[in-house]
């Protein structure tokens, strides 16, 4: 990976504007940590960090105030403050010591130098800062040799690792998240954690129970969310931290599967259908289905003599563990339904692949996909993980033809996005009845008629079906 050494392009407008700000006030500015790391990289960057020597909230004020902004969000207690603008969010903090209670994460907080401060961030690559003060505009402040770093892709601490993860246990789930998203695809190349560093994480690893779940659960998804997820993943098992943040990913270790179908444990097999769906999508509840598609397999393993080990439901039984699983990473609730419904049906397509598959199954795979029809095909694509070329050409010749089977049967039924032909009010106006169970067992019967190809998706058809059965279904509930 190569550092830009020379010059940093800091010309843009806005940092010029606001090392003006610092020079009429008499204020001491630096541009720091992420923006600097990634502007050696040579990285597009729209997120601007500044420290700022003294008051870094009243600062944050004024330029508030130049940019004719009134959004500006401070946080007293870490003197820091962030401002919204159009294409991208700047933050201020003043140059600060932290120092915290061994079972607390409220910092005591007091004023510093540049250096000190320096010394007190997590990696010794997010340590570098660049003056924006006009007598000094572009030179950097490097003392932890963060260049060298980065020229050599190593993620080290300032300070000894020990210390800079009790100050902030988060710092070790971060070290792994920038490993994940410096890695470059183009290249191969990747970061590597310091020895002493990576020892200090597994020695310290407990202590990020300490931390909000909505902080780790962050750094998490931005695992998921880099280009390749497995190597953060790999090391969050390594590390010892998947026993307090994913435990699920522990369980997946060294679970065998059918040596004819998989060469790898259901850990090595799931981080490689990660890294496959994430080749195809950025939607990070897509990565995380292809994380949990076999998250129940530990628990519904068993041998069978003349087959080998066998998961059976194991795609219902992970659908089932996906609510607790949410609520207790604070994940997004409106997610579960879409992650329970694929991993549900992970399995269903290769079902579909004989020659004497029925239109009906199609219909039924159609209704219960719904528009994330597309998104399962995908995780089925992805789960094919075989080192066997022949093998994984064989697949994926199967999947086309369940597609060709799929599309053939939506173009006659128009069964995505499926909506009831004949709705719940007027089922009550032609049968007589007052809303109730009764209404859902009829609309439930016209739905079945359907899928089965009994009548047409149309609702003069399926009208005609609600009269012809109506009676019957009445006298059955009276």
């Amino acid at each position: 990976m190569t550092v830009r050494q020379d010059i940093i392009d800091f010309q843009q407008t806005i940092i010029h504007t606001i090392g003006s700000i610092a020079d009429e006030y008499g204020f001491e500015v630096y541009v720091v940590g992420g923006y600097v790391r990634d502007k050696l990289l040579g990285k597009e960057v729209k997120d601007i960090d500044f420290v700022v020597i003294g008051d870094g909230i009243a600062f944050a004020k004024l330029v508030a105030t130049k940019f004719k902004r009134k959004n500006i969000v401070t946080y007293e207690t870490f003197g820091t403050a962030m401002l919204q603008l159009d294409d991208g969010k700047i933050e201020f903090v003043a140059a600060r010591e932290e120092r915290y209670d061994a079972d607390s994460r409220k910092p005591h907080v007091k004023r510093t130098t540049l250096e000190s401060d320096l010394s007190r961030r997590d990696f010794t690559i997010n340590a570098i800062a660049a003056s924006i003060n006009k007598k000094t505009f572009g030179e950097i402040a490097d003392p932890f040799d963060g260049r060298s770093d980065l020229e050599e892709e190593i993620l080290r601490t300032p300070l000894a690792p020990e210390q800079t993860f009790d100050d902030d246990p988060l710092r070790m789930m971060r070290a792994l998240r920038f490993v994940s998203q410096l890695y470059d695809p183009s290249t191969s190349r990747r970061f590597i954690v310091q020895p002493e560093t990576r020892e200090a994480i597994k020695k310290k690893a407990e202590r990020i129970v300490i931390v909000s779940k909505e902080r780790t659960t962050d750094e998490f998804l931005k695992i998921l969310a880099s280009p390749k997820p497995s190597i953060g993943l790999k090391l969050l098992y390594e590390t010892g931290l998947a026993s307090y943040v994913f435990p699920e990913l522990v369980d997946m270790v060294g679970v065998e599967q059918r040596k004819d179908y998989h060469h790898k444990d259901v850990f090595l097999h799931t981080l490689k259908v990660v890294d496959n769906i994430s080749t195809t999508t950025d939607d990070v509840w897509l990565r995380f289905t292809a994380l949990a598609h076999d998250i129940a397999k530990p628990r519904t393993k068993a041998f069978k003599e003349g087959i080998g080990w066998t998961f059976h439901g194991h795609e219902d039984l992970g659908a089932r563990m996906m609510k607790p699983i949410f609520r207790r990473m604070r994940f997004p609730m409106d997610k579960l339904p879409y992650v329970e419904k694929l991993v549900r049906l992970h399995l269903r397509p290769m079902v579909l692949v004989s020659e004497e598959v029925t239109d009906s199954a199609i219909r039924r795979l159609l209704f219960e996909s719904g528009n994330d029809i597309d998104d399962l095909m995908a995780l089925c694509r992805a789960d094919i993980t075989s080192q066997n070329p022949n093998r994984v050409a064989r697949y994926l010749k199967n999947y086309d033809i369940v597609m060709q089977k799929m599309q053939e049967v939506e173009e006659k039924d128009q069964l995505r996005n499926w909506q009831p032909p004949v709705r719940g009010d007027e089922i009550m106006q032609v049968c007589g009845i007052q809303p109730g169970p009764l209404v859902g067992i009829l609309k439930k019967r016209i739905e079945e008629a359907i899928l089965d190809g009994q009548i047409p998706n149309e609702h003069d058809a399926a009208l005609e079906y609600l009269l012809s059965i109506k009676g019957q279904v009445l006298q059955e509930h009276s």
